[in-house]
């Protein structure tokens, strides 16, 4: 029950315990629970680790339980902590990809360049990806930012997909938080997870990509226009960068099944992200590009965001976010 706070089953078996036994020790404790002692102690630690236990101010030498209310502020507050750590972390992975990623859109065959492939036009993008796909031997990690995806577009993926999977390689997905809003995407993701797939979400992704077995990488050449070519790289450091990019934000990314958190100002992280872009002054449709919904839908976040924010204009709005401590400030 308490995982989702970072509470392993067992520590929370023997966290219960104590608040219900609270001078029980560990041989009492591990013969209630019919768990052997160097588990019970392993729990203990853990429990001090997390501050849920305190020295009792009655009984020398024995640890008490804190109370629940108290315990689950303390877990929450690490959570917060470590969320906010993990999105800075997740921010540097993805400057450093769009580095990466500049450094090489413009490359072209001429250059020689042994790590580097250049692909012309959709043909030869979709060939070379039936390449990849036909010798993949283990895994297929993906970042899909295009937002819902089309009914017709799904059923040509599911018969591949299926194949994939029997062979038992490991498929993982990031798609944007707005597929969330599509239900015959968030069928096509249920169904994947119920051959074995794996899928996760996101306010923003830097740019598709797919990586092969962590040796092979396909990206874009043009965000905008993805069938216009593509670069397949296959450098040891290259392809390194790019995958510490997706484990970054795999972590960060929340499984579609389960519900959205809202952080301490009751934000989504979609809403958190689209007052960030309104902050920096984009557009409607910009802020829709990037978060994958329709300009209406990025258009009525952002109204309601400033009628949140109680501000008249776009310009208010990011300054009021900073005031309140929505956004950070800057220096």
């Amino acid at each position: 029950m308490l995982t989702t706070l970072g509470l392993d089953s067992t520590s929370e078996t023997v966290y219960r315990a104590m608040l219900a036994r609270p001078h029980d020790g560990v041989d009492a404790l591990a013969l209630r629970l019919s768990l052997p002692e160097q588990q019970v102690r392993a729990a203990l630690d853990t429990l001090s680790e997390l501050s849920l236990l305190r020295p009792s101010a009655e009984r020398q030498g024995e640890l008490r339980a804190v109370s629940p209310d108290i315990g689950m502020e303390i877990l929450m507050a690490r959570q917060q902590a470590e969320l906010a750590a993990q999105q800075l972390r997740i921010e540097a992975s993805r400057a450093a990809a769009a580095q990466l990623i500049a450094e090489y859109a413009d490359l072209r065959p001429s250059t020689g360049h042994p790590d580097v492939e250049h692909l012309v036009g959709l043909d030869q993008i979709r060939d070379r990806l039936a390449s990849l796909t036909r010798g993949m031997r283990e895994e297929v990690m993906t970042f899909s930012p295009d937002g819902g995806q089309k009914p017709e577009n799904i059923e040509a993926a599911k018969p591949l997909n299926q194949t994939l999977l029997e062979r038992g390689i490991r498929m993982r997905t990031v798609y944007l938080d707005s597929v969330r809003n599509s239900p015959h995407t968030v069928d096509y993701v249920n169904w994947l997870a119920s051959h074995g797939g794996q899928v996760r979400t996101v306010p923003v992704l830097p740019t598709r990509m797919i990586v092969v077995d962590r040796t092979t990488a396909v990206i874009p050449v043009q965000s905008d226009d993805t069938a216009a070519g593509a670069v397949v790289l296959n450098g040891q450091g290259m392809l390194t960068a790019l995958c510490a990019l997706f484990e970054s934000v795999w972590a960060g990314a929340q499984p579609l099944g389960s519900a959205t958190p809202l952080d301490k100002h009751g934000l989504s992280a979609q809403e958190n992200t689209a007052l960030t872009l309104l902050a920096d002054g984009h557009t409607d449709d910009a802020i829709a590009k990037r978060l994958g919904v329709s300009s209406r839908t990025a258009r009525r976040i952002a109204t309601d965001l400033m009628e949140r924010l109680d501000a008249r204009s776009r310009f208010q709005a990011g300054a009021r976010a900073v005031q309140n401590g929505w956004l950070p400030g800057t220096a």
